[in-house]
């Protein structure tokens, strides 16, 4: 069978094909899809297995078709196998943009000129590099025209657009990354989604030693005012993160969870604020306000005060 490549270079073009099909297809986050799924390495070595036993089904019929044909059509066969393909539109390409002359042909174009043995042939500068200065010509003056004549946009100007943008597209792309949230990033979540998702942790880690209306047992009470390590959103996060006091306190959660269910959880303890439990745990810690919040606004006049006036007054006026 006569093919125009050989099987060493047809197998690893269509393997790597279907490999980067496979990577297209499969949506694997940031990792490759072969390293994220395993299942996907024993499809790429089925891929493999399947395209060299196509190989050798088609050197075997080829084999045996040429067996059964007479001695003058295997010469033909043979002969038109080995012979080799041209790219005539690619040499008369190459010809044209370079313009060189062959070696019986360099006589036409000698010069005079004789340094010690040495003679100068009269080549014309290539076309192709004769086209790219031109092209840099067109390039000079159509940038002359667009940036000093008509001031276009200046170095400065692209430089603060390109970066609005990138500003704008790190937002867009911490929106659908919440795992890139840490204890400086972290902000409260308010989507049913996520504080479910957060009781959800809550219930199943957290129960046992806050209970499950947040008044503490082993653990403290989480539905006053009194915080050990700081409350707001913050505190509360670093502390899952990081773990309670060294020794007597709760254990680090960062091994454990992600940073986006430790934000749900830390969203949803917060919620327990202002709550009744019903064993609440005495207090401990201090009293935590919020240095973020707005101070209260204090009115410097007094408020009127206001006559009172009885009955018989009013008889009597």
């Amino acid at each position: 069978m006569f093919t125009k490549a050989p099987w060493w270079i047809r197998i690893p073009v269509l393997f790597f094909l279907v490999y980067g099909l496979m990577e297209y297809f499969i949506d694997s986050g940031v990792q490759p899809a072969i390293i994220k799924y395993p299942m996907t390495q024993v499809f790429m070595l089925l891929v493999l297995l399947l395209l060299i036993a196509i190989e050798l089904i088609l050197n075997a019929i080829e084999t045996v078709m040429f067996k059964i044909l007479s001695p003058e059509a295997q010469e033909r066969y043979l002969a038109e196998k080995n012979k080799k393909s041209e790219w005539k539109w690619g040499k008369a390409m190459y010809a044209k943009l370079t313009r060189t002359k062959k070696i019986e042909e360099e006589g036409e174009i000698i010069l005079d000129h004789n340094y010690d043995g040495i003679r100068e042939l009269d080549n014309v500068l290539p076309p192709w590099w004769v086209y790219m200065f031109y092209a840099t010509i067109l390039f000079g003056l159509v940038y002359l025209v667009r940036f000093h004549i008509t001031d276009d946009y200046t170095q400065a100007e692209e430089y603060d657009q390109q970066v609005a943008e990138a500003k704008i597209a790190i937002e867009e792309y911490k929106k659908t990354a919440k795992n890139l949230v840490d204890v400086n990033t972290v902000e409260l979540l308010t989507d049913v989604s996520d504080l479910n998702a957060g009781k959800a942790i809550f219930t199943t880690n957290c129960v046992v030693c806050h209970m499950a209306d947040g008044g503490g047992g082993i653990g403290p009470n989480l539905t006053d005012a009194n915080w050990i390590l700081g409350g707001g959103i913050k505190n509360v996060f670093n502390t899952i993160s990081e773990g309670g006091r060294d020794g007597k306190g709760m254990v680090a959660w960062k091994q454990s969870l992600k940073p986006i269910e430790m934000a749900q959880v830390a969203s949803y303890v917060l919620q327990f604020q202002g709550t009744t439990p019903a064993n609440p745990k005495a207090p401990e810690g201090d009293v935590w306000v919020d240095p973020n919040a707005p101070e209260p606004v204090e009115s410097g006049e007094e408020a009127p005060v206001e006559q009172v006036s009885d009955s018989t007054t009013v008889v009597m006026n």
